[in-house]
């Protein structure tokens, strides 16, 4: 449903688009004879859900990456997903389906990881730079790609070196990350700004996804785990989230039509009463509060119908009274 409605809102563009690949477990599906539901979920970097399927028990992720990218279309995407996935297997799945990758290389594959990690990163130039403010931090990430011939793993094209730089103004803490990363993407197909922003843009899917469906919605706090009732009701979530608008467009506010009532008591020279007693005038504005209908400094006193109270008619409130 969330790729029906991605379709009809943003039909596809000419270029490549990204698509995050990642799995949540839902904590409160969990009993004393079962384990907790695992969802593994495919969201463009847009934030649309475009196809999701539960991990089999007593399993993990690995074997349900290919049945989850059989039911959408990746050719012209870029594929993003943790280490987990960075296996030989879906690498050579995403080339055949026409689609291109972006996998983290850690220790998981000592081989690779090791022979991307000693690649002369000093002596390659730099790609991108980004430096940001939020959130009482700074964060800074520099990129570098190197073009690879040999690598270990199916079409891999470049190898990638991504170094985060976080201060927390508030510890004074700084961190260093290095993450190094390959793609089957070939040298000069994309630009660093875009391959920063596809990397960056894959843990939308933990932001815009999983978050909210957590916070907002509680799903952890669900205590369903009936069947696959558990799916059903993930898979309503990302309707809802769906149906949001997408980052940086405005909520569209939809305003309370007036009542014929309203309408009425706002039309000039309407008598205006107080709301819970009809045959009650409003009071003075004055520190008075007196009701009275007719006051020269109130201007809705020439509008008040009603019994007089505390002033004769035509008479003038102390409040109003000149110095």
């Amino acid at each position: 449903m969330c790729a029906f409605l991605t379709a009809r809102a943003t039909p596809a563009g000419p270029g490549l688009r990204a698509i995050a690949v990642d799995g949540t477990a839902l904590r409160g599906s969990r009993t004393r004879a079962t384990g907790h539901v695992t969802l593994l979920a495919a969201m463009d970097h847009t934030g649309h859900v475009l196809a999701q399927r539960q991990v089999t028990d007593k399993s993990n992720e690995i074997p349900t990456f290919r049945p989850l990218l059989d039911s959408i279309d990746p050719t012209a995407t870029v594929i993003t997903a943790d280490a987990l996935h960075t296996q030989h297997a879906h690498g050579t799945y995403l080339r055949k389906r026409g689609a291109h990758y972006i996998a983290q290389v850690k220790a998981n594959h000592p081989g690779l990881f090791d022979r991307v990690r000693r690649l002369p990163w000093r002596e390659i130039t730099l790609d991108h730079y980004d430096r940001t403010r939020a959130q009482h931090r700074l964060e800074i990430r520099r990129l570098k790609t190197a073009a690879f011939a040999h690598l270990d793993y199916p079409d891999a094209r470049q190898a990638l070196q991504v170094v985060r730089w976080r201060k927390d103004y508030t510890s004074g803490k700084l961190t260093i990350e290095r993450v190094y990363l390959i793609t089957s993407l070939p040298p000069g197909a994309v630009t660093g700004a875009q391959l920063a922003d596809w990397i960056r843009g894959h843990w939308k899917i933990e932001n815009l996804l999983h978050h909210v469906r957590d916070r907002t919605y509680r799903e952890d706090d669900s205590k369903i785990h009936v069947g696959h009732l558990p799916r059903i009701m993930a898979g309503l979530r990302n309707l809802a989230i769906c149906r949001r608008p997408p980052p940086g467009r405005p909520h569209k506010h939809r305003h309370r039509p007036t009542s014929h009532r309203s309408r009425l008591a706002k039309a000039p020279g309407r008598p205006r009463h107080h709301r819970m007693n009809p045959d009650r005038p409003q009071s003075c504005k004055g520190p008075c509060r007196q009701h009275h209908p007719r006051c020269p400094g109130d201007d809705r006193a020439d509008s008040f119908q009603g019994p007089q109270v505390g002033l004769d008619a035509g008479a003038i409130c102390v409040c109003h009274v000149p110095v």
